[in-house]
């Protein structure tokens, strides 16, 4: 196992133009374009027809997945379309079981299901390879007007929210997390996902581990205690903007997306870190990755780290019969892990790999056998 050490200080607030949830929502798909050299100019890839790949899976890296693709076609190469479908990791993970895709997505490791990891078993001569693509971050997002405060939210705070012990803004504990705010007699909804999903697994892994009297579990589906539901990330986002006096669990590029505030949540240390991808970084930094990259960190120990932390795997197959379709999915996924690539999550509140990790990834889709 490989120590990682993610740089802290990569990021910078940028204005970022990211896609509308109605496109994320269809699915996403690039195309046009030609190849550019590094002049700019456009040259020929070498494949004499297009090399259609698709993929389903996590809402979590959507926009991030369409600006790659997207990219990678107008800029690398127009014969590579490659299309993505947001639909959750849950609907992900089965669209890869039953290879209906050429690659999965999603924000919790196949190997925490046991059930799917036996429907793999069962269908395929090997185990699944996760390769952790990109890290992120879950945040509450809030809809609460005439509060233009900045929101804080204690662990004991938000445990009692989503627990449904803590039912309305004018609560004392809110208020103690907040000197000197007035907040509205108003009841809370809380908003969450409604379908399989990777956002609700590092979510929910973070509430098992820190929350005394949570009594749903982890999981990409767990029972809640009160709210209502969303389907991916997009219907969280609306959930949230349609109620005032919700708050609920997003992407952070879901969030900025729409433009909804974000509360500040504190950490194991005490502290309230910024909900940046910099500290988003930390949550990572000095922790031993496992050799199948399942790694889950729902409390980081950093004193700065953002406390609710989670990479994206991209599931791949170990061996594919088409030697066209892996030879140009192998080249995006590397291509997402060089200087475009990591530029690109940069921009979108993304967290990169850091060069450790990227090593092994390609070490592994070097392995991949064509058939």
């Amino acid at each position: 196992m490989l120590s990682l050490n993610f740089p802290s200080q990569l990021f910078s607030w940028r204005s970022v133009k990211l896609l509308s949830v109605a496109a994320l929502s269809a699915g996403l798909v690039a195309c046009g374009g030609e190849v550019a050299n590094n002049n700019g100019e456009t040259e020929g890839s070498g494949r004499t027809s297009t090399v259609a790949i698709s993929g389903a899976g996590a809402t979590f890296p959507a926009p991030l997945f369409q600006r790659w693709f997207d990219t990678f076609n107008r800029q690398v190469d127009s014969m590579v379309q490659v299309s993505y479908q947001s639909v959750g990791s849950g609907a992900g993970l089965e669209q890869y079981i039953n290879g209906t895709v050429d690659f999965g997505a999603s924000e919790a490791p196949i190997t925490e299901s046991a059930d799917r990891l036996k429907s793999f078993k069962d269908a395929y001569p090997y185990e699944p390879l996760q390769l952790p693509l990109v890290g992120g971050y879950v945040i509450f997002a809030y809809n609460l007007p005439g509060v233009d405060a900045e929101l804080k939210l204690s662990r004991t705070t938000y445990c009692g929210i989503v627990g449904g012990t803590i039912t309305n803004w004018n609560d004392p504990a809110i208020a103690t997390d907040n000197e000197g705010v007035e907040f509205p007699n108003q009841p809370i909804t809380f908003v969450h996902r409604s379908d399989g999903s990777g956002t609700t697994f590092v979510f929910t892994n973070h509430l098992d581990t820190i929350c005394p009297d949570w009594p749903a579990g982890a999981g990409t589906s767990v029972d809640w205690p009160v709210g209502i539901g969303g389907q991916g990330n997009e219907g969280v986002a609306a959930g949230i903007q349609q109620n005032e006096g919700a708050i609920g669990y997003l992407s952070y590029a879901y969030a900025k997306l729409n433009d909804i505030p974000v509360a500040r949540i504190e950490n194991k240390a005490g502290n309230f870190p910024d909900p940046l991808p910099a500290n988003a970084s930390l949550a990572f930094e000095g922790v031993e990755m496992p050799d199948d990259f399942a790694l889950l960190v729902p409390d980081p120990e950093h004193p700065d780290a953002y406390p609710i932390s989670g990479l994206v795997w991209v599931m791949v197959y170990r061996e594919y019969s088409d030697a066209n379709k892996w030879d140009a999915l192998k080249e995006v996924l590397e291509w997402t892990l060089g200087p475009e690539g990591r530029a690109i999550t940069e921009e979108l509140y993304y967290v990169p790999m850091p060069d450790s990790i990227v090593t092994r990834i390609k070490k592994e889709l070097d392995a991949v056998k064509v058939n």
